[in-house]
């Protein structure tokens, strides 16, 4: 989807800002486009490979009053693909004010002892590597010092990073494990130049990434560990992420945030 909307992309009144949501176009990356849409922002959807859902997801959002949102493709592990990404966002609906790195990789469940090099290459450039590429884009254009207005970012770490997953996801956890840190140090390294850095981590939620796993009822078999005995939805980590890119949020920064339900 090229067209921003039937109204142009310049000048609209009520954009609170312009929000890049990587992963957008499925589970919390999708519930977080849609919030934030409602709560208006326009919205730049990035997805990797699933096209058609990325332009519901748009759909969706045009359909609001005012709605205003766009697909961009790129896989955010491939720097050419996120330099196109983020200056077709320019071009298309202005300068970036907001960025939720969402999108993220899990892998077939494994022990340490059986993880593969190329498992291990993919889950770090994906979820790792990509969410420094997407935010060193972001900060180039909302940080004062390179003429920006400011901006917030969130990344989306996981419950995890604290719980290693041992026996299934080492790997993933010690990628979020270090999403966290890169939170704490990012934030403390633009918070003067008028950029908020937080991080949520949420827990045991219904999403299709189990699924990718090779586990599509990891969370009703997992919810009796939980201390609220149940699985989040996409939903309430969405309202936790755009909480944090808002304006009630303005003294919020290095945060790490957890949607996990106690657990």
């Amino acid at each position: 989807m090229d067209t921003v909307d039937n109204k142009g992309h310049e000048g609209v009144v009520g954009v609170v800002g312009v929000v890049l949501v990587t992963g957008g176009s499925r589970g919390i990356g999708a519930a977080t486009a849609l919030l934030a849409a409602q709560k208006g922002y326009a919205v730049a959807v990035n997805y990797s490979a699933n096209s058609l859902a990325a332009d519901e997801v748009v759909r969706q959002i045009r359909a609001l009053p005012g709605g205003r949102a766009i697909s961009v493709q790129a896989d955010v592990a491939d720097e050419a693909q996120v330099l196109a990404m983020f200056a077709r966002i320019d071009a298309k609906l202005g300068p970036l004010t907001a960025l939720v790195n969402n999108a993220g990789v899990v892998d077939a469940t494994s022990t340490v002892a059986e993880m593969s090099f190329a498992r291990l290459k993919r889950m770090f450039d994906i979820n790792v590597i990509g969410s420094f590429l997407c935010a060193r884009e972001a900060v180039r254009r909302m940080s004062t010092r390179y003429g920006g207005q400011g901006g917030a970012i969130v990344n989306v770490s996981s419950a995890a990073a604290r719980l290693g997953s041992p026996g299934q996801y080492v790997d993933y956890a010690a990628a979020k494990g270090a999403i966290d840190a890169f939170t704490v140090g990012l934030a403390k390294e633009v918070a003067a130049e008028g950029i908020r850095v937080n991080a949520v981590r949420p827990g045991l939620i219904e999403t299709e990434i189990h699924a990718s796993g090779g586990l599509p009822d990891r969370v009703r078999d997992l919810a009796h560990l939980v201390p609220m005995q149940r699985g989040g939805s996409a939903q309430e980590v969405a309202n936790a992420i755009v909480w944090l890119l808002s304006a009630e949020a303005s003294y919020t920064t290095m945060a790490l945030l957890d949607v996990s339900g106690g657990r």
